[in-house]
């Protein structure tokens, strides 16, 4: 018997397969949400569901379905696809969706991602308990009945009106030609790619793709489709130098998160590309809101500013990232684990559009990519530092009292701001004994000395 409060996490639902859930907890997962629908969201005909390309995607996909159609509501099924895509047919359709992925996991994992209508998220405070625990109740008493006679699932290829959707929001018709490389990490943008950037869909545009791991294979034969890893980057960043490309793009499991590589082999900072689409967005909506979350390049919001938006920063997570993109209706939203998030695109985030905002930047100037990203990259930073520690907060207290100059905020663990500019971010990890450290100052011996005494208070 499942016991789906080990895979009901914060945002989504995610497990080892089969081990920890089945087809017959997708199946009760499925009642579980069509039942949430229609207490909650009685509007809701219809549940619209995607999957990755993983070896158990489309078998707890379908097994899903059943529980949803037990419920007496309807199933599109849109099959393959990105987490995106399936972002794209809730709001385009009008309709909640599951989205089947364990995104950058390893092979032996799966998972939900769930929304309502227009892509609006379900998590923990949105549903996903009573999901989980309508869910727990039909397998504990064996409850799922069988979908009524008749009852099938409507088929629905979203992927050409994906890619001409996307295309409308940015035109890379007109642009310079460019090279590059795409490294799919055998995931989902190996599928949308083509359909997106090449001309497996739409009309060619003035793009040589070089293709890296296109194949859909979930057993990741080529490397963990993780790009926030730096090793996954090695083989991507040698395929640009070697055929002499403009840039790469990078993308994890399900394609709904995008890195960028320069000419030279170098990543672009998620900070300077949150800072580029900003400057593009605000310069088509002047005066708009921009969504930061706090260890994002200080950069960035002075960017915002100086291209005459507002920024607002925001917590670490994309539930907290989509609430304030919400309520304050924000044109775009950046992290610095390279989720990017669009107004146009249901607030939701999508690594494609980013990518796109990305080409047309490079494509509408004669400068190679480090000399554009160059105008992004103001400060350096240490990236995210994990430290096992048994108290996280005593840790805290200790650094908060070391640098009692600083200044104090505490909008998401604890951050401290110097007169020079500099920063620390020190947060807990909500599921293991973690802390995560994030500097950034003005040079790179300032950075190095300030990361080095925080370590040594962390780690002592």
């Amino acid at each position: 018997m499942s016991d789906l409060s080990q895979i009901v996490k914060a945002y989504d639902i995610r497990g080892v397969v089969p081990d920890q859930w089945d087809e017959q907890a997708a199946a009760a997962l499925g009642a579980g949400f069509a039942q949430f629908l229609t207490a909650s969201h009685p509007s809701s005909t219809s549940v619209v569901i995607a999957h990755d390309m993983r070896a158990s995607s489309p078998g707890l996909a379908s097994a899903f379905a059943r529980g949803v159609l037990s419920e007496g509501l309807g199933v599109v099924e849109a099959g393959l696809g990105s987490t995106d895509m399936l972002y794209f047919a809730a709001g385009s359709l009008g309709l909640p969706g599951a989205m089947f992925t364990a995104s950058h996991n390893p092979a032996k994992y799966n998972g939900i991602k769930l929304c309502l209508a227009g892509a609006k998220p379900v998590g923990q405070e949105s549903g996903l308990r009573e999901i989980r625990d309508n869910a727990q109740r039909i397998l504990d008493e064996a409850t799922l009945i069988p979908a009524p006679a008749g009852a099938r699932p409507e088929q629905h290829d979203v992927l050409a009106d994906y890619a001409r959707y996307l295309r409308e929001l940015v035109d890379l018709a007109h642009i310079r030609p460019l090279k590059l490389v795409v490294d799919a990490g055998n995931g989902m943008g190996g599928y949308t790619v083509p359909a997106v950037l090449g001309d497996q869909v739409l009309g060619g545009l003035p793009l040589t793709i070089v293709p890296l791991y296109f194949e859909l294979d979930g057993s990741f034969p080529n490397h963990e489709a993780n790009p926030l890893e730096p090793k996954n980057l090695i083989d991507l960043q040698h395929a640009v130098v070697q055929h002499g490309a403009d840039l790469g793009l990078a993308f994890d499991g399900d394609a709904d998160r995008c890195f960028v590589i320069d000419e030279r082999g170098e990543p672009v900072s998620p900070s300077a590309i949150t800072a580029l689409v900003a400057a593009r967005e605000l310069a088509k909506h002047p005066g708009e809101t921009v969504i930061h979350n706090l260890i994002t390049s200080s950069a960035v919001p002075e960017i915002i500013k100086e291209n005459g938006g507002t920024p607002v920063r925001s917590r670490v997570g994309h539930s907290f990232i989509k609430a304030d993109m919400a309520r304050t209706n924000a044109v775009f939203g950046g992290e610095h684990s390279a989720h990017y998030y669009f107004r146009e695109f249901w607030f939701a985030d999508t690594g494609m559009l980013a990518a796109m905002h990305v080409l047309a930047a490079l494509g509408g100037q004669p400068e190679p990519l480090s000399v554009l990203a160059g105008d992004f990259e103001r400060y350096v930073a240490s990236g995210e530092i994990n430290s096992t520690v048994p108290d996280q907060k005593a840790k805290q207290q200790a650094v908060r009292a070391a640098y009692a100059d600083a200044e104090v905020d505490e909008l998401d663990g604890l951050t401290l701001t110097f007169a020079d500019g500099a920063w620390v971010n020190l947060r807990a990890s909500n599921t293991e004994p973690l802390l995560r450290l994030n500097v950034e100052a003005p040079t790179a011996t300032r950075m190095a000395q300030l990361r080095d005494e925080v370590l040594g208070l962390i780690r002592s």
